[in-house]
């Protein structure tokens, strides 16, 4: 069965995309065909891996992640959309493919106000393909709209990054719970993969008491490993590189730390 991991978080900054990019190259890495679908109208994960020209060449061409849930229908006289096959681009790290974003995500719940069944529209549209991966993990806003909803509508999981800042860490609970809510509404079984620990090191307040309280609260939900702020994440992203394929063997050793960790939770 293929494992689906939603990465989120209501709070943006707090390293949803560098664990979404580094752990779908981890899964590759370890031999399992995975799909990484960007849903952040901030394309972040998208650039990560394949540039802002080839994402150029590619919303002309095949499309994206929009086109997917309908959110350019009005733009187009026939009303179609394209498929996952279209939009899915292959090998961009090794055994990875991924469905890029698309700024049209800013204003999808707009689009699809009155459509029925919008929270499914990806499930759906992934039929054809999803057999096609060992996983696939959804990098998603930070917010519960309707992006995040169709990424959790079909996932199996889904891990939680959080900074060691007093408003990253005290909005986890609500999201937790709101989760629970909607698997629950949509009649959906949804397994908390972990809380992830990230950017330790940026300044924060009251550190040690963010520590407390998440641990106290979150048990063993709470991954062990950590993983530090360091420039050569994002240097690696601007390379469209994973952090593996970087000289920082600090980095590549938490982000591999955190990855094994994280899928074996997954694969429990």
């Amino acid at each position: 069965m293929t494992k689906v991991v939603s990465c989120i978080n209501l709070k943006g900054g707090v390293g949803k995309t560098a664990l979404s990019v580094n752990f779908a190259a981890y899964c590759g890495i370890q031999g399992k065909k995975t799909l990484l679908i960007d849903l952040d109208p901030q394309t972040n994960a998208t650039f990560s891996t394949i540039g802002v020209k080839k994402w150029n060449d590619e919303v002309k061409i095949n499309g994206t992640v929009a086109d997917l849930l309908g959110a350019k229908k009005h733009t187009n006289a026939h009303g179609t959309t394209k498929t996952a096959q279209q939009v899915i681009v292959k090998n961009v790290f090794e055994n990875v493919d991924v469905i890029p974003s698309h700024i049209d995500l800013f204003t999808v719940d707009l689009d699809l106000a009155s459509a029925r069944f919008r929270e499914t529209k990806l499930k759906n549209a992934l039929k054809g393909v999803l057999d096609e991966y060992d996983v696939v993990i959804c990098d998603c806003p930070p917010n519960l709209t309707i992006p995040t909803q169709n990424a959790l509508a079909f996932s199996t999981h889904y891990a939680v990054p959080v900074t060691l800042d007093f408003l990253s860490a005290i909005g986890v609970s609500l999201l937790v719970k709101r989760v629970e809510e909607f698997g629950e509404d949509l009649d959906h079984s949804l397994k908390q993969a972990g809380v992830v620990i990230s950017r330790v090191g940026r300044p924060a307040v009251h550190r040690e008491e963010t520590v407390a309280t998440l641990r106290a609260q979150f048990g063993e939900s709470i991954l062990t490993n950590v993983i530090k702020e360091r420039a050569s994440v994002s240097n690696a992203a601007q390379k469209n590189h994973p952090i593996f394929s970087s000289n920082d063997k600090h980095a590549k050793d938490e982000f591999l730390d955190v990855c094994e960790e994280l899928l074996q939770r997954i694969e429990a």
